[in-house]
């Protein structure tokens, strides 16, 4: 297995890769604004708070569904989060691909503020072109992302597909009143970003020359655990997570959703090794650039583009976005009052 992990570079069997392989978010927005939920969002009329009420929805984009369920036996109230998120390999090694996938899907919960109890396998694999030993190997590092969280991870679902792809769905419990959501940024908070930026246009190296970079695949392996615990204990309301539509798509959804604006210091945010020098030399994934056109109408900058370009870089397992402040993590901007241009970049 080990000759064959060197041998086979899994990222060329794919025209993506990782979270940059996303539908566009433009054209995605497009196609979901005429669709809703099974149920209605809004409260109910003389009903108060009903058991299989949808809490949190696709009305602004969070990162998870949450229904309520039942009480406690404590009487505190539940909700279960629901997500699935796969995607095509992002490095040549399937042990690492299996657990980046699995951590990326994982966090989606973390984001939420809720904690992942179950997940099911998701497997595309194009069975007459990789051997399927691999497909194992994917699904073990899938495996240890999910002991890792404590996250029970029980069959799932495989396909014959013409590319590899790989993910989870997860389902997780969460408090309905400690939600962390798209909605609740409030002005005067200040904004944290717990993992470095760059991940896309490493990625992106890596699938062209195959140089391996250690940092990046630590950054992606990490899981959003602490942060989001760290997050609710603070009495953060309002986060989300960092990965396909960039720093920049991310952070002008929330604002969008909340009715207020932000302000980001560019020199503030953290990147992993070697990010800017391969900008530089052109390694970068069409999803960033894609990123920044969506953003820019809305977006006001005082900086140059290809600051732009690593703001709105398409993340894989990227870190939470958190309005409020976590201790050991950079303070990147704050949240203001909404003003004509929904971000600020100086």
């Amino acid at each position: 297995m080990a000759r064959m992990n060197a041998t086979v570079r899994l990222t060329q069997y794919a025209a993506g890769g990782g979270c940059a392989c996303k539908v566009p978010p433009g054209e995605l927005e497009r196609v979901l604004g005429g669709l809703t939920g099974g149920r209605a969002t809004g409260p109910v009329p003389d009903a108060g708070e009903r058991e299989g009420d949808l809490v949190v929805g696709v009305e602004h984009g969070d990162d998870a569904a949450a229904v309520r369920i039942h009480p406690a036996a404590d009487g505190t109230g539940r909700v279960v989060i629901l997500t699935t998120d796969f995607f095509t390999p992002v490095v040549d090694d399937p042990y690492d691909w299996g657990r980046i996938a699995a951590t990326n899907a994982l966090s989606d919960v973390y984001a939420m503020g809720g904690t992942p109890v179950v997940a099911v396998n998701l497997l595309g694999w194009p069975r007459d072109r990789l051997p399927f030993e691999l497909a194992a190997e994917v699904m073990r590092g899938g495996a240890e992302a999910c002991a890792a969280a404590g996250t029970h991870l029980a069959g799932g679902h495989s396909i014959d597909d013409p590319e590899p792809k790989y993910g989870l769905a997860v389902t997780g419990l969460g408090d309905p009143d400690r939600l962390l959501r798209n909605d609740a940024a409030r002005p005067g908070l200040p904004l944290t970003l717990t993992k470095p930026l760059g991940l896309g246009v490493l990625n992106n190296r890596h699938k062209a020359t195959g140089e391996r970079f250690e940092e990046a695949v630590a950054v992606m392996s990490a899981l959003n655990r602490e942060a989001s615990e760290q997050a609710l204990a603070a009495g953060v309301r309002a986060a989300t997570d960092v990965t396909g539509f960039g720093l920049l798509g991310h952070l002008m959804k929330m604002m969008r959703a909340s009715g207020t604006s932000a302000v980001v210091d560019a020199a503030a945010v953290p990147y992993v090794a070697g990010a800017r020098e391969s900008l530089a030399e052109g390694f970068v994934p069409g999803g960033s650039r894609r990123n920044l056109d969506w953003v820019r109408e809305h977006l006001d900058a005082s900086v140059d583009e290809d600051e732009l370009v690593l703001l709105a870089d398409a993340q894989t397992s990227g870190g939470l976005l958190v309005v409020g402040e976590l201790p050991g993590h950079p303070v990147i901007g704050e949240v203001v009052p909404a003003r004509d241009a929904l971000l600020t970049v100086r």
